[in-house]
């Protein structure tokens, strides 16, 4: 291994683990521990903004779920969606450095980041800050594909990507630590308490890491991109069958080095930070009509300690909306935002301030029963500097056979200027529109014989006046770009064993050049396969991606193929061992090009290994 394991720590806590009797495990099983494959009731919320289940969701959704989540403390945000076939996640380096999402071949601005409905874009790059987001109170992430600006307004083209926080149900506390090479340690505490619909829970954790080098420039030194985070969170609330009330607060702040882009390998450093500040209200007027309300706030601060550059972003929402069943299997959701987004940003001593303020108006149809399951939607979006944009949608899933169900959707979405891109010194153009999109997809999912289940879906996308720039001069909107691909995937699962492939091919064109566009690979597949019960278990996933171009023609990145492997025992209730290895095979490859000839590498192994204590 490069780094030697420090293993002390580690070595008394499984001494402690092993030293404990486990004659209690038999009369107390573990309840937290579930299938790693995606369950029949998996309910999800992104899609029609209330829970339903995800085999009634006409389009398709893709769930990282708390077994996953909770498995590696290490693993960064970025790392648990690499996962995901459709998703090609760029990152410009290893442990911290910038990661970038192109789902179905749409640009890296096109996919929104949410969190309990918070949006994490920054106000600035109209991107989020993926390597700084912490997971680590978080219950699932699901991965909504497609287009989805009629519930959640700008940056929705290609889709959703949202982590959905935990609510506590029992009392408890635990304890975590992790050890890995490259000195990489991370350690989270955390506590629940509830009490007849009251709730309150606290977590606090801390990762350090030597990380790695960031490009294969050949220099004399060899100093790491080294990465420093801590955060905290908190929660109250209550839940009654009337109402119910939350408050949240979390908050996220370290150091990283990156490239200082000389060639020469030298680093520079910044300080990050961000904060989250969530309030959310449901009233139950009648059996039939719900009221839900929210204020929320999103700081993403980042400062640069080489020079006097720095961003500091924030996004201010308040949402007011109402769901009126009003037969058993029809529902209205009808509801306004308010955003207000503002930038303080200095680069390369260009300063700006801007603020823009936008309103939206939805309205939503969903119609649910055993057999057929439509949405229908149109938003209203009136922007301060833009005016005003309408989009909607139309979907449904129809059970063809107990076993065969088939779904369709159609439906148009928009991607608002970020402050940049309409103020920045260099580049900026306050005049431009706001790109716009239309999608098309059918699909089908069929359950087969022994535990077999399959699906596929095809898409086409189109996006209208892209934002981009001719021969360096201010940004205009010029482009056409096209998106057109499919998913196809093969699960299994039959008692504790259980294997999944997906594989995903997205053909993407610039309309004007007929060139494809960068940092797509046109072909993808994962498969992950394993063994799991209450005790123990042990998986192994693979990613393969094939090549790509990028933004020099010259140059392209190489496909490249990874392995994941995890595994875990509960010893008894009270103490669990688990143990990872990021890229088994120490697989070093290319992850997109920089300049000069040099391109951006991968991290490499990561091997860990860690304890939980919980009560």
């Amino acid at each position: 291994m490069p780094t030697p394991f420090q293993p002390t720590l580690l070595v008394g806590a499984i001494a402690i683990a092993m030293g404990i009797s486990t004659s209690t495990f038999a009369q107390q099983p573990i309840q937290d521990a579930k299938p790693a494959q995606t369950t029949l009731d998996t309910l999800v919320v992104t899609a029609s903004r209330t829970e339903q289940n995800i085999e009634h969701v006409p389009a398709r959704i893709h769930i990282i779920d708390s077994h996953i989540i909770e498995q590696s403390p290490i693993a960064s945000f970025p790392d648990l969606l690499k996962h995901d076939a459709s998703i090609n996640l760029v990152q410009d380096g290893g442990l911290g450095q910038l990661a970038s999402i192109f789902l179905r071949g749409t640009e890296s601005d096109h996919t929104l980041v949410l969190r309990d409905g918070i949006r994490l874009n920054n106000a600035a790059s109209g991107m989020a800050s993926l390597a700084f987001i912490d997971t680590t109170d978080i219950q699932q992430i699901e991965v909504l594909k497609g287009p989805a600006s009629v519930l959640y307004g700008t940056d929705a083209i290609g889709g959703v990507v949202q982590l959905v926080s935990k609510t506590p149900e029992k009392n408890g506390a635990f304890l975590t630590g992790e050890i890995g090479e490259k000195s990489t340690y991370k350690s989270v505490i955390g506590a629940d308490a509830f009490d007849n619909g009251f709730y309150a829970q606290i977590r606090g954790q801390r990762l350090e890491s030597d990380a790695t080098k960031v490009t294969n420039q050949k220099t004399q030194t060899s100093k790491t991109a080294a990465f420093d985070q801590k955060g905290y969170s908190a929660k109250l609330g209550v839940e009654k069958e009337r109402f119910g009330l939350s408050v949240d607060y979390s908050e996220n702040e370290g150091t990283n080095l990156y490239d200082a882009y000389a060639f020469d390998g030298s680093l520079l450093e910044q300080d990050f930070k961000n904060e989250i500040i969530n309030v959310r209200g449901r009233f139950n007027l009648t059996e039939q009509l719900e009221l839900h309300a929210r204020l929320s706030q999103f700081k993403d601060e980042v400062e640069q300690k080489d020079s006097t550059d720095y961003v500091d972003s924030r996004t201010q929402e308040a949402e007011l909306y109402a769901k009126w069943q009003f037969t058993p299997t029809q529902n209205v959701l009808a509801g306004v935002t308010y955003r207000n987004l503002e930038g303080d940003i200095l680069s390369y001593g260009d300063p700006y301030k801007e603020k823009v303020d936008s309103t939206g108006y939805y309205l939503q149809h969903q119609y649910t029963n055993d057999q057929l399951n439509t949405q229908l939607g149109v938003r209203v979006e009136d922007n301060q500097k833009y005016g005003t944009h309408v989009v909607g949608q139309a979907a449904a899933r129809y059970q063809v056979l107990p076993s065969t169900s088939v779904y369709a959707n159609i439906g148009s979405a928009f991607k608002s200027p970020t402050l940049n891109e309409l103020y920045n010194a260099w580049t900026g153009n306050p005049d431009l529109d706001p790109e716009e999109s239309i999608s098309y997809e059918i699909g089908l999912d069929q359950k087969l014989n022994y535990g077999f289940n399959t699906g596929v879906s095809l898409y086409y996308t189109e996006v209208d006046n892209l934002i981009n720039a001719v021969n360096g001069s201010k940004l205009q909107n010029i482009n056409q770009a096209t998106y057109q691909g499919g998913e196809l995937y093969l699960g299994w699962a039959k008692n504790d064993l259980f294997a999944k492939a997906t594989y995903s091919y997205v053909k993407t064109e610039n309309e004007d050049t007929h060139q494809e566009l960068a940092r797509r690979p046109r072909q993808a597949l994962t498969l992950t396969t394993g063994l799991q019960n209450e005790v123990y278990g042990i998986s192994a996933s693979l990613i393969v991606k094939s090549h790509s171009k990028d933004w020099d023609p010259n140059y392209r990145n190489p496909g490249y193929a990874t392995v994941d492997v995890n595994a875990f025992w509960n010893v008894n209730p009270y103490i669990k061992l688990f143990t990872n290895i990021q890229n088994i095979g120490d697989a070093h490859y290319k992850t997109s090009y920089q300049d000069n000839g040099y391109y951006y590498v991968n991290g490499g192994r990561l091997a860990s290994a860690g304890v939980t204590f919980k009560y």
